[in-house]
Parts: structure tokens; C-alpha cells; sequence
């Protein structure tokens, strides 16, 4: 049962940046986001996911919710849509860095282009959007607040996930390493590492086959014996950005249920699986990935 926990006003004149926000995690956030008083803009790569959520998400709201098809691993066009936001809305004050792609594979397996496919979109979108925003704060002598949606991989590693673990690790590294840099000008980072929360999409990558539930998805073996919800997530989210907290910086904030405490949190558990299991586990994330493609040309 859903409770008020803050003001419905709490973020009224906040102006948050959400990448990844038409879907999953990113969208169920924006949703609270903007029901507490925010105005945000949603990226992602399909116009047409991004028009429906931004639909959903500002009914009632008017004039709140925006959205840009902006592909977060080409720096050059993350500038343009920061520069397009700046001259038609006014400055950011916050940006959650939550783009992301992942799947579970044995790390020999790997091509190159499925490691870039996931690391470009997490570490490099991630850096290309903080950059693009923070360097426009600096120049016009505003503070700011980047969050970022990590996984506490990032403290352990975790064998299947290597280059999703490499890529939130580094986006874990840049955290610490700008909250320094920048804390001059007053732009905060922090970032948040939930655990599992089931979303339709990434819950099928991650849990491919019967047995795949014996790793980082395995709700019985979290302390609180349940997973995660979004209205969690949003909520640590809420208060991340409100005005509730400017003196935290730097850090990353464990929302799971004390499951890295306790493990697994990784999915090294999935070394019992066999040739078969994998090739069966490739087959079902295929057909996953062949239905969000599908999606993206609706």
C-alpha cells in the first residue's frame, strides 16, 4: 500500500534530466518525479516510447514533461539536446544518469560489439551527459546535482555481468572523483545501487533461463526476503534531489535490502550452468531483444 511520504511539492522548481526515462526503472521514476513537483525531460533512443511515457507521465501536469530521442553514447548530439533544453526550458538542476544495458553471458562468449554496446551506453553516456550539463553549470555559476542508477557490482564485480559491472564501477569512480573536482561550484554527485527490481525488459535479459534465478535475482536469499519496488527507488530519488541533503556528495547509497551483505549479489552462482543452459539462455534474451526492437519501429 502506497503511503505520502513528502510533500507534494517537495521538487517544485527542480528541472531534472532522466536518460533511459521511457521505460523501466527511469520511467516509473519520473513519474514520482513530476507528481512531487518537478519538471523533467526524458532521453532515450525511440521517439516513439519516449512520446507515450512523456504522454503518461504529464497527464495532469501540464507543460512538465518533456522528451528527446537522444542516443547518450555520441557526445556531439547529448551537447545539442543539452543546448536545446538550456534555450527552450531554461537550466537543469539535476540529472539522473540511468540509461543502461546488460545481459548475462559467460565473458568468453563476448563479441566486441556486444561489450560496447553495454559499457558505451553506461560509462560513456553517463560521462558524455554529466559533462555536457556540468560544463554549462560551471559557465553560468550554478550548482547542480547528478545522480546516477548503479548496482553494488560496483564493490564487488560480478562474474556474467562483466562489462555492465566495469561500466557502473566507473560511473562509480567518476562519482567520487567529480564530487571533488566540482564541489567548488556547488555541483554535487551522488549515486544510488539498488538491487533487484523487477521491469519487464531487464528482468527477461537477466533471468533467461529456470536456472538463472540462482544469482543476483534471488529474492530469498535478500534479508527483507523480497525485492525492491520503484516507489523505493523513487523515493530515495526524491529526497537525493530535494533540498534535504546538499551537503552529501560522493557518495553511492545501497538500496537492497541488505542482499550485498548477506549475498549473492552477483551472479556467480550461474557457473553451474551448462552449454545447453546457455545456448537455451541466448535464445530466450534473443527473442527478448527482437521484441524491443519491434517496439522501437511501432
Amino acid at each position: 500500500m502506497s503511503r505520502t511520504i513528502f510533500a507534494p511539492d517537495v521538487l517544485a522548481g527542480k528541472r531534472i534530466l532522466i536518460t533511459g526515462g521511457g521505460t523501466g526503472l527511469g520511467r516509473g521514476v519520473a513519474a514520482q518525479l513530476v507528481a512531487h513537483g518537478a519538471h523533467v525531460h526524458l532521453w532515450g533512443r525511440r521517439e516513439a516510447v519516449l512520446a507515450e511515457a512523456a504522454a503518461e507521465i504529464g497527464a495532469g501536469h501540464r507543460g512538465r514533461v518533456a522528451h528527446q530521442a537522444v542516443n547518450v553514447r555520441e557526445y556531439d548530439l547529448v551537447d545539442a539536446a543539452v543546448a536545446e533544453i538550456w534555450d527552450r526550458h531554461g537550466p537543469l538542476t539535476g540529472v539522473l544518469n540511468n540509461a543502461a544495458a546488460n545481459f548475462i553471458a559467460p565473458t568468453v562468449s563476448l563479441s566486441q560489439r556486444a561489450f560496447e554496446a553495454v559499457t558505451s551506453t553506461v560509462m560513456t553516456g553517463s560521462f558524455n551527459t554529466t559533462l555536457a550539463v556540468g560544463r554549462r553549470w560551471i559557465a553560468d555559476g550554478l550548482p547542480g546535482s547528478v545522480l546516477s542508477n548503479l548496482t553494488t557490482w560496483v564493490w564487488s564485480g560480478s562474474a556474467f555481468v562483466v562489462p555492465s559491472a566495469m561500466a557502473k564501477a566507473a560511473v562509480h569512480a567518476m562519482t567520487m572523483s567529480l564530487a571533488v573536482e566540482w564541489g567548488q561550484y556547488g555541483i554535487r554527485l551522488n549515486a544510488l545501487a539498488p538491487g533487484p527490481i523487477p521491469t519487464e525488459y531487464a528482468w527477461e535479459m537477466l533471468n533467461p533461463t529456470d536456472k538463472s534465478s540462482v544469482g543476483a535475482t534471488q529474492s530469498d536469499q535478500i534479508p527483507l526476503g523480497r525485492p525492491g519496488t520503484i516507489g523505493e527507488l523513487a523515493n530515495l530519488t526524491i529526497f537525493a534531489f530535494s533540498d534535504a541533503c546538499d551537503y552529501l556528495t560522493g557518495e553511492t547509497i545501497a538500496m537492497d535490502g541488505g542482499q550485498r551483505l548477506a549475498g549473492p549479489n552477483t551472479f556467480a552462482g550461474l557457473s553451474a550452468l551448462t552449454d545447453e543452459d546457455w545456448a537455451a539462455a541466448r535464445e530466450r534474451s534473443k527473442t527478448a531483444s527482437e521484441a524491443a526492437k519491434a517496439e522501437r519501429s511501432v
